[in-house]
């Protein structure tokens, strides 16, 4: 069982076509004893209708993410192979850094061809590949920047973000 210190709040933001990859990383991450919890948004197919017919204002979108990012210690980006294209992501994470959060990328599993969204390069603290120990430790701190396949790479910047 996972004790208190072993809780992380994470607002995982991703492409909406990477849905499962969420559950794969707090599946990952709860196989070492964290206890992941998770505010990021994942549709239903109602609510995936009524994103598509408009039903849902820009606004209403914008302030229940800022409020999910606000609770979150810590913003992890899924980055697939569309990732970097996707505005919602880079939004969020523009909102992530405007609040002063930590922000850590994180290539899906098996991903090696996926391009860093722009607000991911200029504001991210760590960039890991699929790795629990890389991951923890970029989501506790650890300024590490990785290609896909784990070799560390250059920091896109040399701010230090803080843990909530």
């Amino acid at each position: 069982m996972a004790t208190q210190s072993n809780r992380r709040h994470l607002f995982i933001s991703h492409h909406s076509k990477d849905d499962a990859e969420i559950s794969k990383l707090t599946k990952l991450l709860s196989s070492k004893g964290y206890d992941v919890r998770n505010s990021s948004i994942r549709l239903n197919k109602d609510n995936q209708i009524r994103m598509e017919q408009k039903r849902v204002s820009e606004e209403a979108i914008r302030r229940v993410l800022r409020m999910k990012i606000s609770w979150s210690s810590t913003v992890v980006v899924l980055i697939g192979k569309n990732t970097h294209s996707r505005p919602w992501v880079n939004w969020e994470i523009d909102k992530a850094n405007e609040q002063g959060k930590r922000i850590v990328g994180v290539y899906v599993r098996g991903g090696t061809e996926a391009d860093i969204p722009p607000s991911l390069e200029k504001y991210g603290s760590a960039i890991v590949a699929w790795n629990t120990d890389s991951i923890i430790s970029a989501i506790d701190g650890s300024n590490s920047f990785q290609n896909p396949g784990g070799a560390n790479r250059p920091a896109t910047n040399s701010t230090t973000a803080t843990n909530c």
